[in-house]
C-alpha cells in the first residue's frame, strides 16, 4: 500500500476519490488522493451482501491511515448485481402492459438463434410470463397519430389483473410510443398513484427509437432489475454513512461512464455491464496518456475473461447486446441466444473462462474449461476451502506460475500439494499424461478458447489483431497475456501498474455522462438540415434538463452528437458521429460518407451510390471534470510494491516445449533499471505476469510493463 504521511498523522487537507470494483472472488479498493497519491487494498467478496466487503475494507484504510472519511468527495462503484440478476434469474416479479394484440412480442423475438444446426436449440423463457402480460385497447400509428384512443375502461381492468399478479415491477411498452408517448404516461401515472411502491418503468422514458422487440427486451430488463438494484444502493448508501462517508455515490454505466446513485436507481438497464466497463474505460485513459493508439484490452479474473477494442485512441461502442440465459455479448455473428438490450454499451466480449473455471474430461476424453466455475465459494482446490474439482488456478498453480504463500499479498495462502492430487486424479492419469504436460495442455486450451473473446471485438469487427497491442489486467490476465498475443501474432503486450485492480482505477478516471436517442427516420438524400437540428436541439435541452436537476450547468456541460445510419433496406445501424451544430447541408453528406467508411471498416465493403437512411440521432451530455484525475505511475508502481511479496530468487516453472525451467521472480520495480528476457515471472500483491523464453520486458515511462512478443 502506498502511505505517503507517516503512521499516525491525521490528513484532513487532502480529498479523495475511492473506486470499488466487486468481483466473484475479490472486491478492489482504490484510493486516489487529489495530490497524486494512491492507496489500494484487496479484500474477500462478500457474496451475501457486496456492501459488506466495501465497507470493511474502507473501514480498513481508514483505520489504518488515520483517514477522516469528510475527505471522501465521491464513491465509484462497478457492481454486477444487475447482471447477476439476469444470469441467474432472480430479478423482481415483473409484469407488462402493452398495445392489444402484441402480448406475444417477447416471445416470438427474433429468428436468430445462436447455434444455427441445433434442431433442438431452446429459447430461454421470456422475463415476463404469458401470465403476466397485459394488454391495453389502444393505437398510435408510426407518425404519432391516434389510430385507437386509450380505453380508460380497460386500464382500470388492468390495473386490478396487475394487482392480483402480485407483480414487483411493471414494463409499459405500447406500440410507436418513441413517437407519441402520451398512452404510456397516462397509463404509468394511474399505476404509480394506486401503487406507489410498484418499480414502473416506460419503454418512451428509457428507450425511444423503433424496433417493438428490442425496446420491449430492453423495457421489461429495467423492471425486472430495478428493485433488486433500488433495494442495494439504497442499503449501500446506509452501510457507508454508518462509516461516516456521506460523499455522491456514483455508479459505472456499461457505456464507460457514471450516473448518479438516483439515476442507476431510475434506469438500471444502464449499468448491466457496469464492472467490465470500468477496466475498459482505465485502457483508454492509460492509451491516451502512453500514446497508445490501438490497443485490444484483455481482462481475466476469477470467474471470467473480458476483451474489448480501442482503435486510434477511441472506445468501440455499441448499442446490440444480449444479455442473460446464460451469456452476455455482443456479437454480430452469434444472436438470440439471450435477451435484447438496445442501449449504448462498450463493445466487450466475455466469456466463461477465469481462475476459477472448471476443469473436466468429456465423455470422448477431451480436456474442457467451464463453463462452470468454482467462483470464490468454494474456490479452487488450491485454496483449501472445500474446493474438489479441479480450475485454471490450480493448474497454473501446478505449473510455478502462481506463488503459493503470497496471493494477494500473502492474505490467501494456497495448497500446491492439493492441486497436484486434484490435477493428478481428475485429469492427468485418465489421460495417460505426466502431470506437468496435462497442467500445461489445460493452460494452452485456456488460452485458446479466450483468443475467441479478443476474436469477437477484433476479427468480427474487420480489425487486424496484428495491428493492435494487447493491454493485459485483472488477476489472471497477464499471466496469460504473452501466450494470448502468440497465437493472435501480436507483437506487444502492456501490463499496467496494479493490474489486479485496474478496472477499480477505470472507475475514477469516468465522467458523469447521459445519453439521449430519439427516432428521425429520413432518407439523407431528404433530410433537412434546418429539421435535423431541431431534432438535435430537443435532445440537447433534454439532457440540460436532467443535468441541472443533478447540479450541473451549461458551463460544465460537453454535448456531443452521433447519428445511427443504415443503407436503405438494411435491418441494422452503424453509430457515426456529428459535428456540433448548427447543422449544415454539407454536414449531412459528411454523414452519409462517414457512414460508407464506417460500414466498410466493419463488414468490409461499402456502397457508395445507394441510399443511406437517417434511423436515430444521438446526444450525449459529459459533465466536464474538475481538479486532477490522473496518478502519478511511480505512485501506482509503489502501491503494488508496498503490498506485494517479497521477490527474489528463482523457482521452477514449466514452459511446455521448453520444459520446466529455472526462473527468475522479479518485482515491477526491478525492470526499471534495464530490460530482462524470458524466461522471467513479475510477481505482484494483485497479479503474476508470465515473461515465457523469447519474450523481452521492460518498464515503460508510464509504468507499465511492455513484453515484446515473438511471433
Amino acid at each position: 500500500m502506498a502511505v505517503s504521511d507517516p503512521p499516525g498523522r491525521a490528513t484532513r487537507a487532502r480529498t479523495y476519490r475511492v473506486g470499488v470494483d466487486i468481483g466473484g472472488t475479490f472486491t478492489d479498493i482504490v484510493l486516489l488522493g487529489s495530490d497524486g497519491s494512491i492507496t489500494t487494498r484487496k479484500v474477500a467478496s462478500t457474496m451475501d451482501n457486496y456492501g459488506d466487503a466495501i465497507v470493511d475494507g474502507l473501514r480498513e484504510v481508514f483505520e489504518e491511515l488515520r483517514l477522516d472519511p469528510g475527505s471522501i468527495e465521491a464513491v465509484v462503484h462497478g457492481t454486477t448485481v444487475a447482471t447477476n440478476a439476469l444470469l441467474e434469474e432472480k430479478g423482481a416479479r415483473t409484469a407488462l402492459i402493452t398495445t392489444e394484440g402484441f402480448r406475444d412480442v417477447l416471445e416470438l423475438r427474433r429468428i436468430r438463434i445462436p447455434e444455427l444446426y441445433d434442431l433442438f436449440y431452446k429459447k430461454p423463457a421470456p422475463l415476463v410470463p404469458r401470465r403476466r402480460r397485459f394488454e391495453a385497447r389502444e393505437r398510435v400509428g408510426p407518425r404519432g397519430e391516434v389510430q385507437i384512443p386509450l380505453d380508460h375502461g380497460s386500464v382500470r381492468t388492468l390495473v386490478e389483473r396487475v394487482r392480483a399478479a402480485d407483480a414487483q415491477a411493471v414494463a409499459i411498452c405500447f406500440l410507436h410510443s418513441y413517437v407519441n408517448p402520451s398512452h404510456e404516461r397516462a397509463v404509468g401515472k394511474i399505476i404509480r398513484e394506486q401503487f406507489p411502491s410498484l418499480y414502473v418503468t416506460l419503454s418512451s422514458d428509457l428507450l425511444p427509437e423503433i424496433r417493438e422487440y428490442e425496446r420491449t427486451s430492453t423495457t421489461v430488463i429495467n423492471a425486472y432489475v430495478g428493485p433488486l438494484v433500488e433495494h442495494y444502493i439504497g442499503a449501500l448508501v446506509g452501510e457507508l454513512a454508518s462509516i461516516a462517508v456521506r460523499s455522491p455515490l456514483l455508479i459505472m454505466q456499461s457505456n464507460g461512464a457514471v450516473m448518479t446513485a438516483a439515476a442507476a436507481i431510475e434506469k438500471p438497464a444502464h449499468i448491466i455491464e457496469s464492472g467490465p466497463a470500468a477496466g475498459v474505460t482505465a485502457s483508454e485513459h492509460l492509451a491516451e496518456h502512453a500514446g497508445y493508439g490501438n490497443v485490444i484490452t484483455f481482462d481475466m479474473g476469477g470467474t471470467t475473461a473480458k476483451a474489448s477494442m480501442i482503435e486510434n485512441g477511441q472506445l468501440a461502442r455499441t448499442s446490440e447486446y444480449e444479455v442473460g440465459g446464460g451469456i452476455h455479448l455482443s456479437s454480430l455473428l452469434v444472436r438470440g441466444g439471450g435477451y435484447a438490450l438496445k442501449l449504448p454499451l462498450i463493445d466487450i466480449s466475455e466469456i466463461g473462462a477465469g481462475g476459477g473455471s472448471i476443469v473436466w474430461l468429456d465423455r470422448g476424453g477431451m480436456i474442457r474449461i467451464g463453463p462452470q466455475s468454482a467462483g470464490s465459494a468454494p474456490g479452487p482446490v488450491c485454496y483449501d476451502t472445500g474446493g474438489t474439482e479441479p480450475t485454471i488456478t490450480d493448474a497454473n498453480v501446478v505449473l510455478g506460475y502462481v506463488n503459493p504463500r503470497y496471493l494477494a499479498g500473502g492474505r490467501v495462502r494456497l495448497r500446491p500439494d492439493l492441486a497436484r492430487d486434484c490435477l493428478l486424479a481428475r485429469v492427468a492419469q485418465p489421460l495417460e499424461m505426466p502431470l506437468l504436460e496435462a497442467s500445461h495442455g489445460v493452460y494452452l486450451l485456456a488460452a485458446n478458447s479466450m483468443v475467441r473473446a479478443l476474436k469477437a471485438v477484433s476479427t468480427y469487427r474487420g480489425r487486424d489483431p496484428r495491428d493492435f497491442s494487447l493491454l493485459a489486467f485483472g488477476g489472471n490476465g497477464p499471466t496469460f497475456a504473452v501466450e494470448i498475443a502468440r497465437l493472435l501474432q501480436m507483437k506487444k503486450v502492456i501490463v499496467p501498474p496494479t493490474p489486479g485492480l485496474f478496472s477499480a482505477f477505470g472507475l475514477l478516471f469516468s465522467n458523469i455522462e447521459h445519453q439521449f436517442v430519439q427516432t428521425h427516420f429520413e432518407s439523407t438524400r431528404s433530410l433537412s438540415a434546418v429539421g435535423l437540428e431541431q431534432a438535435y436541439t430537443r435532445l440537447e435541452d433534454r439532457a440540460n434538463q436532467v443535468l441541472k436537476r443533478e447540479g450541473y450547468g451549461p458551463d460544465r456541460v460537453l454535448m456531443e452528437r452521433s447519428a445511427d445510419l443504415r443503407y436503405t433496406g438494411q435491418a441494422y445501424e452503424l453509430t457515426v458521429p456529428m459535428g456540433p451544430g448548427p447543422v449544415k447541408a454539407a454536414e449531412i453528406e459528411d454523414l452519409a460518407r462517414s457512414f460508407g467508411e464506417e460500414h466498410l471498416k466493419t463488414y468490409g465493403h461499402a456502397a457508395p451510390e445507394e441510399p443511406v437512411d437517417l434511423v436515430n440521432v444521438r446526444v450525449t451530455g459529459r459533465v466536464l471534470p474538475t481538479g486532477t484525475r490522473s496518478y502519478d505511475p511511480a505512485a501506482a508502481i509503489a502501491a503494488g510494491d508496498a503490498m506485494s511479496s517479497p521477490t527474489g530468487g528463482s523457482r521452477l516453472a514449466y514452459f511446455g516445449s521448453e520444459g520446466q525451467l529455472e526462473t527468475p521472480v522479479i518485482a515491477r520495480r526491478e525492470l526499471l533499471a534495464r530490460p530482462r528476457s524470458g524466461p522471467l515471472i513479475v510477481e505482484e500483491y494483485d497479479s503474476t505476469c508470465v515473461v515465457p523464453p523469447g519474450a523481452q520486458a521492460s518498464v515503460d515511462e508510464w509504468g507499465s510493463i511492455t513484453v515484446t512478443v515473438s511471433v
